[in-house]
């Protein structure tokens, strides 16, 4: 007999984010999860060496690997619909861990507990708010790269989510800002000082 979890985290690669705006670029779960990926280590890493933290820097990876995981079964509903009252969020969340479990059912039985902690993980923990940042970065960053396309339908959601992630008071995110956010808004040739 075979698993199929692997396959279906494959099929990420279908699922496109930002369906309610017009992208020039279109993006999927799959490279969006990599990114966060990259900022959550960006991020533990400088709340460890910069600010004098703990963060375990491969858990917010993992978490970041996974975050979008259930999308495969549910789709990517718009943060617009997802966020619109208490109610629909809730099912939402109720959804999203009925897939989560869905798809630990696609592993070996030795394999589930450990896949668990990354696919279902502990939302409390320091490591889980730094995924969740690193997620809002990804997300300020694409809003980055469609204004720099010419494309205001992102300009709205740029602000927001800025305003989102300063209110968020994390000294690990302010310091990214600070030393990287404006390498997103340079050409090729100006990243390599042409």
């Amino acid at each position: 007999m075979g698993y199929n979890f692997y396959a279906f985290m494959d099929r990420m690669k279908y699922i496109k984010r930002w369906q309610l705006m017009r992208s020039v670029r279109e993006e999927n779960i799959m490279e969006h999860s990599q990114q966060v990926a990259m900022f959550a280590h960006a991020l533990a890493v400088i709340n460890n060496k910069v600010f004098g933290g703990s963060a375990d820097a491969a858990k917010a990876v993992l978490y970041a690997v996974y975050h979008e995981c259930s999308e495969v079964m549910t789709g990517d509903l718009p943060t617009p619909i997802k966020y619109f009252n208490n109610s629909i969020h809730g099912a939402y969340k109720e959804l999203e861990d009925r897939a989560c479990d869905k798809l630990l059912n696609t592993l070996p039985d030795e394999l589930k507990g450990e896949f668990a902690l990354s696919v279902k993980p502990d939302t409390h923990s320091l490591e889980y708010k730094i995924m969740k940042a690193a997620d809002r970065l990804a997300a300020y960053v694409k809003c980055l790269e469609e204004l720099r396309c010419g494309n205001a339908e992102f300009a709205k959601a740029k602000k927001s989510i800025e305003e989102d992630l300063r209110s968020r008071n994390m000294p690990e995110v302010e310091y990214f800002f600070k030393n990287f956010i404006d390498g997103f808004s340079l050409t090729l040739d100006e990243l390599e000082g042409i």
